[in-house]
């Protein structure tokens, strides 16, 4: 019989819905006490004071010896779980991780939270939009002032935004400009002129023509995954490439990022404006001046979360488990690339 462990909080209906699935062939186990008290609906981490006993460590260390599937990576690798062949996990950027603990070259499937999260992020992307074009902290500072000045505000119809690493969640991205008539921009590492239905895009660009894209977008987003080859790719060269004034969204890693290119070009105006739910430093460090910029928005890595993550996360590994226990592997959703990251 498999063993899945859950390694991570989850609520019992999730739990109860994994059981379901094959009773006579796995064991679900499901260990409450034994996982931090969650400070937010969707919490994967838990508090960070939470301490083991001795007592719970041993059986903790019981279950990881004993588990072939594990729901998340633990907290300290699978150093104690020689017998784990399928993590699943509840997030989409899973692949540095897999390669810090050694994993790329092994023979272990790792499923992610693809495609999970494209529907929060995508709302946090236009929260950003709407309010800057309909100049939301105008209203907020002039309704504080009892100030009555009528003024014009902006439209993102006709405007162009650039979506940078769009996946799934570019695509939701673009589906939602196309309903504010906005010109969408893709730029993927694989760009084909077919993706261009699957991305909701008007032009879908390969990592050559970055700073062509982004000197022609008014928005720039970043979806895109943390891997060698995007690492700070948003640099100096192509900051300076933006279009004055545009904006930036990073809801991908901070590492993407030159944060200290960035900062420069926030306080030079020529980016206008940065809407970050991630930082190179996370969480983002009271010293940072990003904190004090009056053209910045600081998200704390939350874009992502909503009611429904686990849920979502629990149909993709019902699914996936159905298939493991069948041996159709081919047919598991969301299979890791290790050597690709994503």
């Amino acid at each position: 019989m498999h063993v899945a462990f859950i390694t991570s909080p989850l609520e019992p209906e999730h739990v109860a819905r994994m059981r379901a699935i094959a009773p006579n062939r796995v064991e679900i186990v499901h260990e409450p006490d034994l996982l931090p008290p969650v400070r937010y609906q969707g919490d994967h981490n838990g508090a960070p004071d939470f301490a083991l006993t001795a007592a719970q460590m041993d059986r903790w260390r019981s279950h990881l010896a004993r588990a072939t599937i594990l729901w998340d990576f633990p907290p300290d690798g699978l150093a104690s779980a020689p017998n784990v062949r399928w993590v699943q996990t509840t997030s989409s950027g899973i692949g540095q991780r897999v390669a810090r603990l050694g994993l790329v070259e092994s023979d272990l499937i790792v499923t992610t939270a693809r495609g999970v999260h494209a529907d929060a992020l995508a709302e946090f992307v236009f929260l950003v939009l709407l309010g800057h074009t309909k100049d939301l902290a105008r209203l907020q500072r002039d309704q504080r002032a009892r100030h009555w000045e009528r003024y014009c505000g902006g439209e993102l119809a006709g405007k162009a935004i650039a979506v940078i690493g769009a996946g799934q969640v570019g695509a939701r991205v673009g589906a939602i400009a196309r309903a504010f008539n906005m010109q969408v921009l893709a730029v993927v590492s694989r760009p084909t002129s077919e993706r261009k239905a699957e991305l909701c895009a008007d032009e879908v660009l390969g990592p050559q023509a970055l700073h062509a894209a982004l000197a022609r977008a008014d928005y720039v987003v970043l979806a895109t995954p943390h891997t060698p080859q995007t690492e700070r790719m948003i640099d100096a060269a192509a900051l300076a490439a933006m279009k004055r004034g545009a904006v930036l969204i990073n809801i991908a890693r901070g590492q993407v990022v030159d944060e200290a290119a960035l900062i420069a070009a926030l306080r030079s105006g020529h980016v206008g404006a940065a809407a970050l739910d991630v930082a190179e430093i996370e969480p983002l460090p009271a010293s940072s001046p990003l904190w004090d910029m009056p053209n910045v928005l600081i998200s704390p890595h939350s874009a992502s979360t909503a009611p429904s993550e686990n849920a979502k996360i629990t149909d993709i590994f019902c699914h996936n488990l159905g298939c493991y226990l069948d041996n159709r592997f081919g047919d598991m959703r969301n299979v890791l690339d290790k050597r690709r990251m994503y």
